[in-house]
């Protein structure tokens, strides 16, 4: 169903009315949470995404009408948990309400249409009719992109705009997604001309188009390198645009300048943490790099199995029989590394521990698993970054005071890098984002004070964060949010408070902001208060 479809749906039912929505019910808010799904997602033509001034005016459109209708909703007799969801719903609006209010990525961001294409030269030579007709549709969809990209982006920010400039030229050092290459090809115009190349070998009829989607992947980079001077410097929202986003979004009562002191304080405490860890360290080995794939995944599967035996022994949660009985890495091996490591690679070649808690078991690609098999559609679709990754980094350091590490104590060094590593982005990223830095001066930040911090992986960092505010500073907020609940259950509970069941009863809830499950699950409001009032406007659930 694209916008107009959307649209017209609303008008509809804002005419002639509807049962269901008439009566406010909580089946009206399911209802709700599918319409906003689909609202989010643009209008799509002949598989390229709609965002031209007439898709995004409809769309606008629909979000107001959409916005009245969420506050016709009575919820006043609900319990706590359907009063959640009826947040979340409003946080999925404003959402997107955000994007035209504020970032408006169609217009001001030259990555939303690089990204459309930029995985498209990753493609094998295809060997059925059926791969070669879906090549042939991306590669003939690339012109149109940057078609679109020309017309559409009527006020780009320069930042962006020049990371979209490396991207197409260079390698960055990370290459997530990429086929791997010892030596790849520099940037997206250098993967079409290695597509191009391998389907001549192979002969067909694709070639012709790989040239022109190659052609149009240069005109787009030499149009943009053209319009520089022309362009604001900058893509920095400022600080009443971001504490709106704390609290309309991100549903958290808090500010910008709570976060600069949150990121403070454990920034600096990570810091003594790993200071402290190589002075007593410093007469042991220092750890040994992986040198193959082989001993990569034997690393990777130790330090796996190593968790779920200390998980087990501690009881910290239950791991339930649909889980995989192993996970993924999220850093791959490459023969690259040997010599040229960014800084995941630097913490996950001397140790798998770290990243794989982080990104795996227990954190998200568990956390994940037990997402997707949630009951409740509201929250099934619902992610919320200081709840995920606070969650995967409140593990890091549970593990590490639990004893993940005490056998080989520089592991622990590797742990509080990469804590001091997600404390450095609460001053980078606001710093972008108020203005006080440039992205290179954030990165240049984090290369001073973050031990193994390299340009490549900082600047992959840094082009998510002044897409998506609040992303970089989610992981510690989040992280310092569950310790809080911790302590209060705990208190609350006394004698009875068991950390197992409280990690498999948070888990239980979604990946929802810990503002919402600390009212759910301790019945403490204050926080949930605030934000009702800032986000609905009219009077918190039960109060006159």
């Amino acid at each position: 169903m694209n916008h107009l479809k959307v649209l017209l749906l609303l008008l509809l039912v804002a005419t002639f009315g509807s049962g269901a929505y008439a009566q406010g019910s909580y089946e009206t808010l399911l209802q709700m949470n599918e319409e906003i799904l689909e609202l989010a997602n643009p209008a799509m033509i002949d598989g390229v995404p709609d965002l031209g001034s007439r898709a995004i005016a409809q769309q606008r459109a629909a979000l107001d009408d959409f916005r009245e209708r969420l506050l016709d909703i009575n919820t006043s007799s609900w319990t706590v948990p359907q009063q959640v969801d009826y947040l979340l719903v409003w946080s999925k609006m404003n959402d997107i309400v955000f994007e035209h209010m504020v970032t408006q990525p169609w217009s001001r961001d030259p990555l939303t249409y690089l990204y459309q294409f930029r995985r498209t030269p990753y493609a094998e030579v295809p060997s059925t009719p059926a791969e070669r007709a879906a090549l042939a549709k991306q590669l003939e969809a690339v012109p149109v992109i940057v078609d679109n990209a020309v017309a559409n982006l009527t006020q780009p920010a320069g930042e962006l705009a020049r990371l979209t400039i490396f991207l197409l030229d260079k390698f960055d050092g990370v290459g997530q997604g990429e086929p791997y290459r010892d030596n790849p090809p520099e940037g997206t115009i250098g993967w079409f001309e290695d597509l191009c190349t391998r389907l001549a070998a192979r002969g067909g009829d694709l070639v012709d188009d790989c040239r022109e989607a190659t052609r149009a992947a240069r005109r787009y980079r030499d149009w943009l390198a053209g319009s520089l001077d022309g362009m604001e410097a900058s893509a920095a929202i400022g600080t009443d645009n971001f504490n709106w986003y704390l609290k309309h979004v991100r549903l958290l009562p808090h500010t910008v300048d709570d976060l600069r002191a949150i990121g403070k304080r454990e920034f600096h405490r990570y810091r003594f943490d790993y200071i402290l860890d190589r002075y007593k360290n410093g007469s042991l080995d220092e750890l040994e790099l992986t040198q193959s794939a082989e001993q990569h995944r034997q690393r990777t599967r130790e330090a796996e199995a190593k968790t779920r035996q200390l998980v087990k022994e501690l009881g910290l949660f239950t791991i339930p029989d649909y889980m995989p009985n192993e996970f993924e890495s999220d850093v791959f091996w490459s023969p690259r590394a040997k010599s040229d490591r960014h800084f995941w690679e630097e913490l996950q070649f001397r140790n798998a521990l770290n990243n794989h808690i982080h990104a795996s078991i227990p954190g998200h690609r568990f956390d994940a698993e037990i997402r997707k098999r949630l009951e409740n559609p509201i929250r099934r679709t619902h992610g919320e970054s200081a709840r995920a990754e606070g969650w995967a980094t409140y593990l890091e350091e549970t593990l590490i005071q639990a004893g993940i590490a005490d056998d080989n104590p520089r592991v622990r060094e590797l742990f509080y890098a990469a804590l001091i590593k997600r404390g450095s982005r609460f001053f980078a990223e606001i710093g972008m984002h108020t203005g006080e830095m440039t992205l290179t001066e954030a990165n240049a930040y984090m290369m001073d004070w973050v031990p193994y911090m390299e340009e490549d992986l900082g600047r992959y960092d840094l082009v998510g964060y002044l897409r998506q505010p609040g992303l970089g500073s989610m992981y510690l907020l989040g992280k310092t949010q569950i310790e809080q609940l911790v302590s209060e259950r705990a208190f609350q509970l006394g004698d009875n408070f068991n950390l197992g069941d409280f990690h498999d009863d948070f888990l239980s809830r979604g990946i929802i902001p810990v503002t919402l499950i600390r009212w759910e699950m301790a019945g403490l409001d204050d926080e949930a208060r605030a934000v009702w009032k800032d986000v609905v406007g009219k009077a918190f659930p039960g109060d006159n």
